[in-house]
């Protein structure tokens, strides 16, 4: 059994997971705007690894017998600025939800969850994925900073990105195939 203020804490990581996914497909929406479809194809695929990092954690609490309660989710913003500041923002999110996981493993830690610390093993590790996928592009783009066919390319290559297997939202338990 989870205690309660761990429960709470998980309940604010869950919509902080959401607000991420929100966020990113904001910024998949603003791409497309701005005709950088590979860029938005990433951001959207961004937006449900996000997706299944919240159930992730909501089927966690539920396993543990907690309870999951949502809090309001913040409407995120609606303009980024070029590509190397939408990256640049891409990259500095995740890293606050590193420090924030890193936050939530302390706490499994201080209260001897051991079961929760081990369940945060897999954030921990997706979360060095995360960061270094953002900051790998952000030096990408720097890299070609005034020249639209170095940003063209970048942007294809953006495109090809697929959602992983496992890394999205997870199917109902009991529900029917879709």
């Amino acid at each position: 059994m989870l205690s309660e203020s761990l429960q709470d804490a998980l309940n604010e990581q869950i919509k902080n997971e959401f607000y991420s996914a929100y966020l990113y497909l904001a910024m998949s929406s603003y791409c497309e705007s701005q005709n950088l479809p590979g860029m938005a194809n990433w951001l959207r695929v961004q937006y449900l690894e996000e997706l299944g990092h919240g159930l992730r954690f909501y089927d966690y609490v539920n396993d543990r017998g907690g309870r999951v309660i949502l809090g309001a989710i913040d409407q995120p913003p609606v303009d980024f600025g070029s590509p190397l500041q939408l990256f640049e923002e891409v990259a500095a999110h995740e890293a606050k939800v590193t420090a924030m996981i890193n936050n939530l493993y302390a706490m499994a830690t201080k209260e001897n969850d051991y079961t929760t610390q081990a369940a945060l093993q897999w954030f921990i590790t997706e979360q060095v994925e995360e960061e270094k996928n953002a900051d790998q592009i952000v030096k990408q783009i720097r890299m070609v900073q005034g020249n639209p066919a170095g940003l063209f390319m970048i942007d294809q290559q953006l495109a090809a990105r697929v959602l992983a297997p496992g890394a999205g939202p997870v199917p109902v338990p009991g529900a029917a195939p879709a």
